[in-house]
């Protein structure tokens, strides 16, 4: 399984066979030929029961994948990479790097809520950075995975505001604040946010299907698309163009964690 940029290359990423895996001296488990994908896990110290079931879930499904997807919203917010002292961050780092020591790939995908992570977190955790979008060649076809809330082109004001925090001098403005002073702005935009949210149909809040047409298009019609973001988890059956498509939307770990495996046979969502 190979992964590939915005420009189409493949960039050096590869999981290991069940046998390779099974003989690493770093791993006593027999690793299965699959690959795991989870988002909007929305981690803080306020949820410890959401905490606990994440480092379940690495300690005692993922560590048996050959790779783990997070598709953006692994926290709640994150105000700064300068905040991985914090014991709470240390803790979810720490459950990274035994997971990296059982031979465990983490791909890690902004979302809206943690877009600041940096390199500094990611090689802490020892997790890989990658775009949004991007291409993987997931055993033998062609998937595409986004976070999704740049699908959500309804929500005008969302989007206006996504463009903003997005924009590099913004984060670099942002970021020379105080840790302090970006957390309170951080907790003023939630506590907003959430009003704003409270104000919109639900269709406003989900992806348009015009936005997901272009964005399949652009990849050249990629057999699976996976996502999260809307909190709406289902398996969409699409025809474009005269491509057979199946959109996998992710679930939110809010109330109960949930991943989708894929390996050869096929892609299946699973509750935990």
């Amino acid at each position: 399984m190979s992964i590939k940029d915005k420009s189409g290359q493949d960039s050096e990423l590869s999981d290991l066979s069940c046998s390779q895996a099974c003989n690493q001296v770093t791993s006593s488990i027999c690793k299965s030929d699959s690959a795991l994908f989870i988002s909007d896990l929305h981690l803080c110290a306020t949820r410890p029961h959401i905490t606990a079931a994440f480092l379940d879930f690495l300690r005692n499904i993922a560590i048996k994948a050959q790779s783990l997807y997070i598709l953006g919203d692994l926290f709640e917010y994150w105000a700064g990479d300068d905040d991985i002292d914090d014991p709470f961050h240390q803790q979810v780092i720490a459950a990274f790097n035994k997971a990296a020591e059982g031979g465990l790939q983490v791909y890690f995908m902004h979302g809206n809520r943690d877009f600041l992570i940096a390199q500094r977190f990611c090689q802490s955790a020892r997790i890989t950075l990658i775009q949004d979008p991007t291409i993987i060649d997931l055993y033998g076809k062609k998937a595409l995975l986004s976070h999704g809330d740049d699908l959500c082109t309804d929500d005008l004001m969302y989007q206006t505001f996504r463009r903003q925090v997005r924009d590099d001098q913004w984060q670099a403005e942002f970021l020379s604040q105080s840790l302090a002073q970006r957390k309170k702005q951080i907790e003023a935009i939630r506590n907003r946010s959430e009003q704003e949210k409270s104000q919109k149909s639900a269709e406003i809040m989900d992806v348009n299907a015009e936005a997901v047409s272009a964005l399949l298009k652009t990849y050249g019609y990629p057999e699976l698309m996976i996502h999260g973001h809307t909190h709406r988890p289902k398996q969409h059956a699409i025809n474009l163009a005269g491509h057979k498509i199946t959109r996998w939307v992710l679930g939110d770990w809010y109330e109960q964690g949930s991943y989708l495996v894929c390996n050869q046979q096929g892609c299946q969502d699973v509750q935990l």
